[in-house]
């Protein structure tokens, strides 16, 4: 006989020291993979899969943003209760004890910065009875996540031996953050002494406590991928897999700023329209056939009065339908061969940057000359130096070409307020800002089809289109806006 549990737990107190320098600013929970914090992913697993309608979240580290995020549960579809731990560093299990009173009958609990895909929590609740609590166990053949995590050893479908972090693994078991206990984990934690390893009550010791009292300690045979998502690099991978498990079916969206490029437009359409989903034109109302050209090739056209290259762009990203923004030029001096390089490294990054500086990579006729190339290198390690924890490696700053995720963008459009040049390192300024990955790879840059570039036509319009950037850049990073 078993009954539904309907309460769960996220423990979500931690400082996530391993996870710097990005958990500085944000709790590890709230780390974002393929656009959604783990946290989230955690409580919809408890909601849907579990079938919980209240959540205990157990907050410490910059704990308002987990409360901003979450609320009171009703954007969620449960009810959300918090406990405030103060200081994160007393442990997984003290902070749990911590929510006690809360927790008065049997519950689920899932750490809040583990990543389960594909998992089958549905299928382990609830327990077969009888049980005092219940450990989810995932068999693996690589020891070196047992020896991050915790191994186990299982007879007969009960847990018989726990150790957490082991030097030596001898069984293929993988303990994972996905736990039920009833009410009787907090009389464990009170009678389990401080680890000799890390000088705190462990979670895992606390139940090893039951253990050896001869409690019914059940393991859960988890299947589907699992991640501890203990450092940046973790989350980097986690987003890799995630990226590209789905990547087929994410929409590509390539926006185009243009004003008056009659000459080139219907050469930029016809080159990316058959690798995405769609060609978006922002048009600054024209007076040439631009619009009239760029429709007939099957572009969206929207023209409306815009300020200019930023603004025209803005109008663009806002407009078009995509999970994916690419951004090109209306002259063609990008092409659609580069597209399939920058959508792979798309896998790996917020924002993918394209660079020009590659001189292999540079056609001949270009206005990517000497003066050029070097005021774009020195601008870009100029931002480097001033987001130096974000570590960011640009060469070019003024080069259309690049890709960000629809998600990453919609974050940071309310700091973007450049209407000109100065949008181009505003963008990749606010994607460091949001503690975003931003990768620059070498993209071919050709002639232009037609016209002349309007912020680099000569040493006058590329002094105004410096100083608009220098201004903006400087702003940004000592005034925050």
């Amino acid at each position: 006989m078993s009954s539904r549990i309907r309460l769960g737990v996220l423990p979500a107190a931690g400082a996530g020291v391993r996870a710097y320098p990005r958990t500085v600013h944000i709790p590890k929970v709230m780390l974002e993979i393929a656009g959604k914090p783990l946290l989230q992913r955690n409580l919809e697993i408890l909601r849907d899969r579990v079938g919980v309608e209240e959540v205990v979240v157990i907050v410490g580290h910059l704990a308002d943003q987990i409360r901003e995020r979450l609320g009171d549960g009703s954007a969620f579809g449960v009810r959300v209760r918090y406990v405030d731990v103060g200081n994160p560093k007393m442990g997984l299990a003290l902070g749990l004890h911590q929510a006690k009173e809360l927790l008065d009958e049997p519950f689920v609990a899932i750490l809040g910065d583990e990543l389960y895909l594909d998992s089958n929590h549905a299928d382990l609740f609830p327990l077969e009875e009888p049980w005092e609590a219940g450990c989810a166990v995932l068999r693996t053949e690589d020891p070196q996540l047992i020896r991050k995590n915790y191994s186990v050893r299982i007879e007969e479908g009960l847990v018989k031996d726990l150790e957490e972090k082991p030097v030596e693994v001898r069984e293929p078991l993988l303990g994972c953050g996905t736990y039920a206990f009833r009410p009787s984990i907090f009389d464990a934690i009170e009678r389990t002494p401080p680890n000799a390893r890390s000088g705190r009550v462990e979670l895992t010791d606390a139940i090893l406590t039951l253990v050896r009292e001869g409690k019914p300690v059940r393991a859960l045979p988890l299947e589907g991928d699992y991640f501890n998502i203990n450092s940046v690099e973790d989350q980097n991978l986690a987003n890799y897999l995630v990226r590209s498990r789905e990547f087929r079916d994410y929409r590509v969206s390539v926006v185009v700023p243009a004003w008056n490029e009659e000459g080139s437009i219907g050469y930029v359409v016809d080159d990316f329209a058959p690798h995405v989903h769609e060609v978006v034109v922002a048009d600054n109302e024209s007076t040439d056939r631009t619009a009239e050209i760029a429709r007939e090739k099957g572009a969206k056209v929207f023209s409306k009065p815009l300020r200019g290259y930023g603004d025209a762009l803005r109008h663009g990203m806002d407009q078009a339908e995509g999970d994916i923004l690419v951004l090109v030029e209306a002259d063609h001096s990008f092409r659609a061969k580069d597209l399939g390089k920058m959508l792979e490294f798309m896998k790996d990054a917020d924002m993918v940057m394209g660079t020009r500086t590659t001189r292999q990579m540079v056609e001949q006729g270009t206005n990517m000359h000497g003066v050029v190339r070097w005021a774009n290198v020195m601008v870009g390690k100029f931002i480097e130096a001033l987001w130096w924890s974000q570590e960011p490696r640009f060469t070019d700053v003024g080069c259309t070409y690049r890709a960000i995720w629809r998600d990453v963008y919609e974050r940071i459009r309310p700091h973007l307020v450049g209407i000109g040049p100065e949008f181009s390192p505003e963008l990749m300024i606010e994607v460091l800002r949001a503690h975003r990955r931003v990768i620059e790879i070498p993209v071919s840059y050709y002639p232009r089809v037609a016209g002349d570039s309007k912020h680099s036509a000569g040493f006058f319009a590329l002094a105004k289109t410096a100083g608009k950037m220098l201004r903006l850049i400087v702003r940004k990073r000592f005034l925050g806006r």
